[in-house]
């Protein structure tokens, strides 16, 4: 592998500490950066032992801090964020200022010692835009700013546009990966993720809630899969400075998914179709229908999903039942 010394933002969330243990299989050194607000020690302790491996607990706006990691890397993973609608809608200030200065302070720091920068992006980016597929040339349609549900799309946006600046103005290499609905072990329901919620309910018999109709779809991938893409981002000259979508086009809607998931646990879970009020306020908005184009990931990065949807809901409750 070129890059041997990864600096992984965010690394002890979800997606960043199965990224640092793929690249650690690959004998990389690793390094993570987390401040724990969303991520948890817990998904990076059985790493505490590989030499390889080091952990960093702190905020990525310590200019300082970052100043010395990124020079002493060969590529920096940046996937500190805000996660999660339910955390998105309690704090749309905090949302806005994690995911913008983050972003800034590593990108910066990338610029100035010359470091690739691979950014997780989302398909939030896309808004509602009422499309069957979503390419990533396509518009981004963002709801009503009095709406705060569109914060984290719009601030995401707005990374993209600064991340893809630094490239235009100074080609530093970056690569962009918008990711749609990535799932898996380790995953929270903590802050509305809507897989491990039904699981980890119907694991306890307990009534699985669906917001709005159900009829909503989205398309799930492993996070297993979704590693294995981020790798190939700076093996692809044609991805350098690209945007690519990273996700499963296998769509679901989520009522189907909610009664997939009381099938696979033989739970007695009932399903609940709660309104979107309830949950979230008055005018609260939803997508629809968000499938990717997956054109450029093939053709730039090799890569399509391997794993299928029951054997990502599989490798979710196994992971409940065991933890």
């Amino acid at each position: 592998m070129k890059h041997k010394r990864i600096l992984i933002t965010g690394g002890a969330g979800f997606i960043g500490s199965h990224l640092a243990e793929f690249f650690l299989e690959q004998n990389c050194q690793v390094t993570i950066v987390d401040n724990l607000s969303t991520g948890a020690w817990a998904n990076i302790q059985h790493l505490e032992q590989n030499e390889n491996f080091s952990a960093v607990i702190s905020c990525v706006t310590d200019e300082r801090l970052m100043d010395d990691l990124v020079r002493n890397s060969d590529i920096v993973y940046h996937l500190a964020s805000a996660v999660g609608v339910k955390l998105i809608m309690e704090k749309p200030i905090d949302t806005i200022d994690t995911i913008f200065h983050t972003t800034d302070m590593a990108i910066k720091k990338c610029s100035r010692y010359r470091k690739p920068f691979v950014f997780t992006s989302t398909s939030e980016v896309y808004g509602k835009l009422d499309k069957d597929v979503f390419s990533e040339d396509s518009d981004v349609l963002l709801g009503c700013a009095e709406k705060h549900r569109w914060a984290y799309a719009a601030t995401k946006a707005v990374d993209e546009f600064l991340i893809l600046a630094h490239h235009m103005q100074t080609n530093l290499p970056v690569y962009i990966a918008r990711l749609f609905n990535t799932v898996g072990p380790r995953q929270t329901g903590q802050y509305g993720m809507v897989l491990p919620n039904f699981v980890t309910r119907a694991l306890n018999n307990q009534p699985i809630r669906v917001f709005g109709n159900g009829q909503q779809t989205r398309c799930f991938c492993s996070v297993y899969d979704v590693v294995k893409a981020l790798a190939k981002f700076p093996q692809s000259k044609n991805a350098i400075g690209k945007v690519i979508n990273i996700g499963s086009q296998q769509e679901i809607s989520i009522k189907a998914l909610a009664e997939k998931v009381v099938e696979k646990t033989q739970s007695k879970s009932t399903i609940e179709l709660v309104p979107y009020s309830e949950v979230f306020g008055p005018g609260f908005d939803d997508i629809l229908k968000r499938v990717p184009d997956l054109t450029r990931a093939k053709n730039f990065l090799e890569w399509s999903p391997k794993c299928s949807l029951d054997d990502i809901i599989e490798q979710v409750i196994k992971d409940k039942q065991d933890g």
